[in-house]
């Protein structure tokens, strides 16, 4: 939160549940030992935030998803089918590398300003960007904060990961695209037969972007392929790209790159979590989720993870149902982990990234409907988590 600038709603809130947390802990509402455990598990992911985004920040800085959208717009010639399948890879391969709070700050504005250049709507391609943001984002732990949170239980590495989600991934992806193209993308929903491609993009340092773009790449291979923490990854390719533009454009590095908010919201959310569930939380998830660890118990489990994402937000989601859950579960974890990524898709505060795309969009002028959002958004969180589950429980 910049002291230059007039606080937004988001930075109350962020402020006020850290107070809460706080309070919780001072008044002994919260035992200083649970406390103290959940500090020391988020620390290593609040790392990981905070340095991601700061590189994620400066490569959109550096023009790189500028170029990229181009070339997808480019490489549609003027047809909105082979447009549609890009922006469903580009934005989907954005969540899965990078997280779905990149796609939600960083190509959510890339994308709508695309729109504008070549004269398409803008709608679809802002909802193709806010799902996929969270229906996408099952693949790596880097996908999605609450796959670092599983990390310990789940214990998986990146690869192992993969080879475990990829089936749910692509269900959740498939049915996303079916939505997408039935809501927003069809003839008779974006109003225009063909496009007019834009002129290549012309980066302004394309010494900046080539060092961006061989930062991400490294960042992750070294997720993929090496056993380093995934903060230890994040700050290594941040501090390069820090280190280029400290050269080449030291006006862009400025303490607004860090995400203030995100840091101040995360410790105060799970604070308070914590202490909801000390009194009384953990049981009733524990009935609502129940035992069995088949595939009824499976569903079931996604099915209370999506809802409860949608009334509260995925990451207290995920922490309280992962404590209600037995060590020994292991599939009904997973369904867990689909349930709070695929299924906040209803109400605007289920996942951070969907505040971060609202926020976005009002900031580019696209409207969006709130009732028409819900609407289509409760129809995907559905049919996605039952897809995404079943796929889950069909290759493990």
């Amino acid at each position: 939160m910049s002291l230059l600038r007039r606080p937004h709603p988001l930075d109350w809130l962020a402020g006020g549940l850290l107070v809460l947390g706080v309070l919780c802990v001072a008044t002994g509402l919260l035992p200083a030992a649970p406390a103290g455990d959940v500090l020391e598990r988020i620390g290593p992911l609040v790392v990981f935030l905070a340095t991601v985004i700061v590189l994620a920040e400066l490569t959109g800085r550096a023009e790189v998803f500028d170029v990229v959208a181009t070339w997808v717009a480019r490489a549609g010639r003027g047809n909105y089918a082979l447009l549609f399948c890009l922006c469903v890879a580009f934005a989907s391969l954005t969540t899965i590398t990078l997280n779905l709070d990149t796609t939600a700050v960083l190509l959510t504005p890339v994308m709508l300003a695309l729109a504008t250049r070549v004269g398409i709507a803008a709608v679809p391609l802002a909802m193709t960007t806010v799902w996929l943001a969270n229906t996408a984002s099952l693949l790596l732990p880097v996908s999605n904060l609450t796959n670092l949170l599983a990390a310990d239980r789940v214990a998986l590495a990146p690869a192992g990961m993969a080879a475990v989600m990829w089936a749910p991934q692509l269900a959740a992806i498939a049915v996303t695209m079916a939505c997408l193209w039935g809501f927003y993308w069809r003839r008779g929903r974006r109003g225009e037969a063909r496009y007019v491609p834009p002129e290549p993009s012309r980066p302004a340092d394309p010494v900046l972007l080539r060092i961006s773009a061989v930062a991400v790449v490294g960042f992750l291979l070294a997720i993929l392929l090496a056993d380093i923490p995934l903060w230890l990854a994040s700050t290594t390719a941040a501090l390069v790209v820090v280190a280029a533009f400290a050269v080449r454009d030291r006006g862009a590095l400025r303490l607004s790159l860090i995400p203030w908010r995100l840091l101040v919201l995360v410790p105060g959310m799970f604070l308070v979590v914590e202490t909801v569930n000390a009194h009384g939380l953990h049981e009733i998830l524990a009935r609502a989720m129940g035992s069995d660890s088949g595939v009824p118990g499976m569903l079931r489990t996604a099915a209370v993870g999506a809802g409860f994402s949608n009334v509260l937000n995925n990451l207290p989601a995920y922490l309280a149902g992962e404590a209600a859950l037995p060590a020994s579960h292991h599939d009904q974890l997973l369904a867990l982990l689909v349930g709070v990524n695929v299924g906040p898709l209803v109400t605007p505060w289920a996942s951070l990234a969907t505040l971060l795309w609202f926020e976005r969009c009002r900031w580019h002028g696209t409207r969006i409907a709130l009732g028409r959002f819900a609407g289509t958004g409760l129809v995907l969180a559905v049919t996605a988590t039952l897809a995404a589950t079943l796929a889950l429980a069909a290759t493990t």
